[in-house]
């Protein structure tokens, strides 16, 4: 429990600079994240663990990487650590860009190896900010045709293609059709 509440404090005093940092009002942040207000308050009190959906959403609207609020947490000593129910899985629907990320990487692993299951309708684009300094994307298409660029460099993936690409730049990924792909978010050690 001690870990949970130190945990807490960290995001709490982390959430509330990165805001600060860039004069974000509580209410500001709200509107862009689609957090409430009164979630975002109870998190930057520490009163509140915010889910890993949240959390994205937060990190998206603050442009901001998952490691910058949170580091590894303890281990458990149990073999299974964790089952997640396909209805239990947190789902972030980005309707402007037309596509439905499924979160398959547990919190703990957050800023070290982010997994992804990513849904594209026709003409999808996921665009991002550059990650930390050596992050790497791994991106595996399962269904479909996606246009790949990183920096100024573009490349075609399809199925059963596998790109890997520096995601330490600013980079895109753009259904050429429907398409689904599994994407694994690599930090760099040395980062």
């Amino acid at each position: 429990m001690k870990d949970r509440a130190e945990l807490a404090e960290r995001l709490a005093t982390r959430l509330k600079d990165e805001r600060a940092s860039k004069g974000l009002s509580l209410d500001a942040l709200s509107k862009l994240s689609g957090v409430s207000r009164s979630m975002l308050s109870q998190i930057e009190r520490g009163e509140s663990s915010p889910t890993v959906a949240i959390l994205w959403n937060l990190t998206r609207a603050l442009n901001i990487d998952f490691s910058t609020l949170l580091d590894q947490s303890a281990q458990s000593s149990q073999p299974i650590l964790e089952v997640l129910t396909a209805h239990n899985t947190p789902v972030i629907r980005n309707h402007e860009a037309d596509c439905e990320i499924r979160i398959l990487s547990s919190v703990d692993a957050v800023g070290e190896t982010e997994v992804y299951d990513i849904r594209f309708g026709q003409d999808a684009t996921l665009d991002s900010a550059p990650h930390e300094t050596g992050t790497i994307e791994h991106l595996t298409v399962l269904e479909g045709s996606l246009l790949v660029t990183s920096a100024d460099q573009t490349v075609t993936a399809s199925l059963g293609d596998t790109i890997r690409y520096r995601a330490d730049l600013a980079h895109t990924i753009r259904a050429l059709a429907p398409s689904r792909a599994l994407l694994i978010v690599k930090a760099s050690l040395d980062a």
